[in-house]
Order: C-alpha cells, then sequence, then structure tokens
C-alpha cells in the first residue's frame, strides 16, 4: 500500500465534505448524532468482540493493568458513550451565533459570526471511546474529521468507526465527514502533519512523545492537549481526612488518564503525622510510593525518588511523593516540573488558597477537590475532543466553542474606502 497516497486520498474526501459541512442544519447533524447513539447500542456485540482482540494483544504485550482500563469496551462503557452521543446532540449549535454586531461611521455594519475550523486531524492513543467522542463534538460543530488512533486500539476503532460513519451518511451528513486512517503504520502520522491543503488543525491526544512529535514535526497548526503530571499539595492546614480522600481519588479511580494525581507535594510541619496514615490508604489500594529523601526518612520503606520521577506522568499505580518547607516551595516545584494540565491545593488558609490559585500556571487549578474533574463533560461542556495544555487558542477541556473560528461579516450599502 501507497501509504502516503491512502492518506491524501482520504484527506481530500474529508476536505470536500467540509464544504456541505459547514451548512448542515442542526436538526441534520443532531438526527445523526441520536442514530449514531442508538448504532452503537444495536451493535455492541460487534464492538465487544472487536475490542476483546485489542485486550488479548494487549496482555500479550505486557501492557499495564491501568493502560488495559483505559482500552477496555463493555456494555456499561458503550451505554456510557451513547449517552455521550445524546448529550451532544442537546448542546446549543454553536455555528451562526453572532457574537456582536457594530456600525462604525461610514455605516459599514460589521459582525462576528462563529463558523467550523473545516477539518480537523485527530492523532491519539488507547482509548477508543476518543473515537466516537471526537466524531461526535466535529459533527455538533459542522466540521469533518480525519481520525489517526493508535495500534492498540485498531480493531476496536474499526468497529466504532464504522458503525458510526454508516449512522451519520444514512442520516444525511456528507460521505467522508468521518474518516479514520485504518493503518498502524507511522508513517501515516507523518503524512498527515504535512497536509496543509487538507488539514485546517492537528489535535494529537496522549501521551508525552506523541504530543511533541506531533509539536515539532508539524506544518499544520497544533492545539497541544493531554500530558498531565499533575501536583496536590497538602497544606499545614489541611483537614487530613479531606487530603486521603482527594488523593485517593485523584490517584486510584483512573490512574491510566491524563487528570490523574502524578506528584503529591506536603508541608513539612504536617508529614511525621500524615504520611504514615496516607501510606495505610495508598497500600490498600496498592500505590506504590516514590519519595523524596525526607519522605524516606518516614517511611524507610519505600523507594527513593529519582530527578525523573518529578517528571513523570505514570499513568499507573505509582505516587511520587516530596516534602516541601512552604507554599513557595510548592508552587516552585509545579513551576519546574508541571505540564500546566492540573494542580491542587489542599487547605483550609483561605489566604494559601487564593495564592494558590492566583500563582499557579495551569488550565485548572484547583482548592480542595480532585484534580480528576477536568473533563468536558464534568465542567458542564458535554464531551470533549481533549484537554488543551496551551495557551493560544483553547485552554482547558475542548468542547463545541473551541472548534470554531470567527467570520467576520460586513453589510453596506455601496461604501467605497477614501
Amino acid at each position: 500500500m501507497d501509504i502516503k497516497q491512502y492518506v491524501i486520498d482520504k484527506a481530500s474526501l474529508a476536505r470536500a465534505a467540509a464544504r456541505k459541512m459547514s451548512i448542515i442544519d442542526t436538526n441534520t447533524k443532531n438526527r445523526a448524532l441520536n442514530a449514531m447513539a442508538e448504532a452503537l447500542i444495536k451493535n455492541q456485540d460487534i464492538i465487544i468482540s472487536a475490542n476483546s482482540k485489542d485486550m488479548e494483544n494487549g496482555k500479550k504485550n505486557g501492557t499495564s493493568e491501568a493502560m488495559l482500563d483505559r482500552l477496555l469496551l463493555n456494555e456499561k462503557r458503550i451505554k456510557e458513550i451513547s449517552n455521550s452521543l445524546k448529550d451532544v446532540a442537546l448542546l446549543k449549535d454553536p455555528i451562526g451565533k453572532v457574537d456582536r454586531m457594530w456600525k462604525i461611521e461610514n455605516g459599514l455594519q460589521i459582525g462576528q459570526i462563529k463558523v467550523p475550523l473545516g477539518v480537523i486531524g485527530m492523532i491519539y492513543e488507547s482509548r477508543p471511546n476518543v473515537t466516537v467522542d471526537a466524531a461526535a463534538l466535529c459533527i455538533k460543530s459542522g466540521n469533518c474529521v480525519i481520525l489517526r488512533g493508535g495500534s492498540d486500539a485498531i480493531n476496536s476503532n474499526i468497529a466504532l468507526s464504522n458503525i458510526i460513519t454508516e449512522a451519520a451518511i444514512s442520516s444525511g451528513l456528507p460521505k467522508g465527514c468521518i474518516q479514520l486512517l485504518e493503518v498502524t503504520d507511522r508513517e501515516a502520522v507523518n503524512v498527515m502533519m504535512k497536509l496543509n491543503r487538507y488539514i485546517d488543525v492537528l489535535i494529537p491526544r496522549g501521551g508525552a512523545s506523541l504530543i511533541n512529535n506531533v509539536v515539532k514535526n508539524a506544518s499544520v497548526p497544533v492545539i497541544q492537549t493531554g500530558v498531565g503530571n499533575c501536583h496536590i499539595f497538602v497544606d499545614e492546614s489541611a483537614d487530613f481526612k479531606i487530603a486521603k480522600d482527594i488523593i485517593i481519588n485523584a490517584k486510584v479511580q483512573r490512574p491510566g488518564v491524563c487528570n490523574a494525581l502524578e506528584t503529591l507535594l506536603i508541608h513539612e510541619s504536617i508529614s511525621e503525622k500524615f504520611l504514615p496514615e496516607l501510606k495505610k490508604v495508598l497500600d490498600d489500594n496498592k500505590v506504590k510510593i516514590k519519595g523524596c529523601i525526607k519522605t524516606k526518612n518516614i517511611l524507610p520503606n519505600i523507594e527513593l525518588a529519582s530527578e525523573d520521577d518529578w517528571k513523570n506522568e505514570y499513568l499507573d499505580l505509582i505516587l511520587a511523593v516530596k516534602i516541601v518547607s512552604s507554599i513557595d516551595e510548592s508552587i516552585d516545584h509545579i513551576y519546574k516540573y508541571g505540564t500546566k494540565h492540573s494542580e491542587a491545593i489542599i487547605t483550609n488558609d483561605y489566604n494559601n488558597s487564593q495564592k494558590f490559585l492566583n500563582e499557579v500556571d495551569a488550565a485548572a487549578v484547583y482548592v480542595n477537590a480532585s484534580t480528576r474533574f477536568t473533563d468536558g463533560s464534568q465542567f458542564g461542556f458535554g464531551a470533549e475532543i481533549g484537554i488543551s495544555t496551551q495557551k493560544l487558542h483553547a485552554r482547558g477541556p475542548m468542547a463545541l466553542e473551541n472548534l470554531t473560528t470567527i467570520k467576520s461579516i460586513i453589510y453596506g450599502q455601496g461604501q467605497i474606502r477614501k
């Protein structure tokens, strides 16, 4: 197979479909989304069968339990994915929304209206639900999407894509609006990254190596998402029970996702009392601790952390722990090692909570809450296409509004510029 031509053919079809998608009415888009939701439930046996092949391959390849959890599809998860499509259908369509309108001195009336980005290229890993979430948000926002998932989920992605694409086209959407690259060769990504003629923006979603590769090598504009070296700082005034509950939720609930806790910072004045209590609940949840020398002095049986541990997004039941002397040291540590994703402070000190909110540079900053809430549906946006950790165009959970751009529209009565 000629990989380059294969990708270009897919992209060309998406480019042609984008012109039609940009003017599809809201009712047609919603009808397609609901049909896609019903098709997933109707064909869940096909999806589960395809997913079982990916799960078997993952186990053979020594994939971690946390990563296998990201990959797994069952009836409950398929139902959740189906419901997310219905939720997107209920969201207000941003296309055609006039943000503002004004008149200038010569009588020209100028307005700004929301329009689609065009063709969005999604490059992602592991989580097959992204195939559906990305397609849903692109459809509702009038965009076409080219999907390139990871090799570990290829069978699941093909099954999901075939099912939702057939439902979408049968509901009146143009052929080419959803395109899945059914090849696992990395050359396909290399080709995608250079297709400025066909693709308007790339959104990489996955690990650091994937995102860095796209950011460094793409000529197509990129929205950077995903890598989550998330921290929680337990302040000296923290309520221990609240702190333990939040830490366990942030680390254990789904350790293989980007908003999970990776590094815990603890104020030295409470460390000797708090750490032994925390270790008991971490042990109960099979979390391995890697700590600084001060942490190891209190918990001698843990592994000593290296410099790399402060940088790691483990995506596993592993937690780096560092004792700090002050809130300023915690913020300094986050500035040095954080990925601008999600950071939290556990405190009963109002001044410290405000200092943390004001000084920590991240897409989401929490006071006394789990970092696991950084999610489009949790924020009330509906499904998300990713969590942007950059500052231009979009930041945080990216939903419908972030998949649009502005067109200026001008009404005149024959004015000419002098």
